[in-house]
């Protein structure tokens, strides 16, 4: 297959479900794949066999959800749109809206569908400002009591999203037991809570049990059923960004330009300035790994190798599925990769490519 491309390793994709399942059995609460994440919906037969169904952000991502994930759909936006609301409803079985003015708009048109409200409970584990669902000023979800108060005649559930990459559950814990304290007598007249995503219980060492324990817990003393809307704990580590080295340069470090481009292909890590993962990262050899396009901080990482780098050699950047498929775009018309599979029995099949007439129809 022609690089560059993403790589969904089904084999490495099931470790994340097979935890996901042992929750759900543990706890007794549902997993709905967050879309805003994570896509991918070639691996989805094989995801939906150890999740309860899609959570989104949009109108097209409820769509996608209905359409490709057996199961539940949620439809949550930060702002409904009038002339999409009708389609949001048809495609879901649960409409969660981000304030109690955009419940009040729709309110008519969604009587007879289960809906809820997102909740900011003013507290998170984000150590960025710009993805901190709490930062000062945060337009994600109503913050205080008495405004949620009038209405929950007209919704049956809340939606709490708060974690961000917590991988401590300790720290989790606490937060859910913050969150009890304040909106604990509006919890308890509610049927289901979401917990939100950014909680990484798949991570290597993350007690499972304990969080499967709380999660019971929670659900029995409000009596509600409980959702998570795992993104990156369902499919981290499961892909990989093959890329070729096109040249190689010296300019103070050996530089690597290879066919791809972390503003077009990676564009989170660039956001938040962070590298690349390349495996195992070692050797005496220490190259930077630059992208293609002319932006000029294009730069995956630095990396070692055993050998000197020339054009024509394959690397493989891992952990690309999350945050990154999504956000794939067309900078400096750089061919975007295509997406492969590896099915478990090691055979791999190329599922999508793009061309210069996908280019082209993005544009006018």
């Amino acid at each position: 297959m022609q690089t560059p491309y993403y790589l969904i390793d089904k084999s490495r994709l099931l470790p994340n479900l097979e935890k996901i399942a042992h929750l759900r059995e543990k706890s007794g609460a549902r997993a709905l794949l967050a879309l805003k994440c994570f896509a991918g919906w070639s691996v989805f037969d094989l995801m939906s066999e150890y999740m309860d169904g899609t959570t989104s952000s949009s109108l097209f991502e409820v769509k996608l959800g209905r359409e490709k994930f057996p199961g539940e759909t949620h439809a949550y936006s930060v702002a409904w749109a009038e002339d999409e609301i009708d389609e949001v409803l048809a495609s879901s079985d649960k409409v969660i809206f981000n304030s109690v003015g955009q419940l009040s708009r729709f309110e008519e048109i969604s009587r007879n569908h289960v809906r809820g409200l997102r909740v900011n409970p003013g507290i998170s584990t984000s150590e960025f400002d710009l993805a901190d669902p709490a930062r000062r000023f945060s337009r994600l979800g109503e913050h205080d009591p008495a405004r949620i108060e009038p209405v929950m005649a007209q919704i049956t559930g809340l939606m709490f999203h708060n974690n961000c990459e917590n991988a401590d559950f300790v720290r989790f814990d606490a937060m859910l037991g913050q969150i009890e304290s304040r909106f604990g007598h509006i919890i308890d007249q509610m049927r289901w809570i979401s917990l939100g995503g950014g909680i990484h219980f798949t991570g290597e060492g993350y007690p499972l049990d304990r969080l499967a324990e709380r999660l019971k817990r929670f659900a029995g003393e409000h009596e509600v059923q409980v959702y998570l809307e795992p993104g990156e704990a369902a499919i981290t580590n499961s892909t990989t960004l093959e890329v070729s080295v096109l040249d190689t340069l010296y300019n103070g470090k050996n530089l690597a330009i290879v066919d791809s481009s972390i503003e077009a292909h990676m564009l989170d890590l660039l956001i938040y300035r962070e590298s690349a993962k390349i495996a195992p990262n070692a050797g005496p050899e220490e190259w930077m790994i630059c992208g293609k396009s002319c932006l000029a901080g294009d730069v995956f990482g630095e990396f070692r190798f055993p050998a000197p780098l020339k054009a024509g050699d394959r690397l493989s950047i891992q952990d690309a599925a999350g945050y990154t498929m999504v956000k794939k775009n067309w900078f400096n018309g750089v061919r975007m990769p295509g997406i492969a599979i590896r099915e478990l029995d090691g055979t791999e099949r190329l599922v999508r490519e793009f061309t210069y007439e996908d280019f082209a129809a993005a544009l006018s």
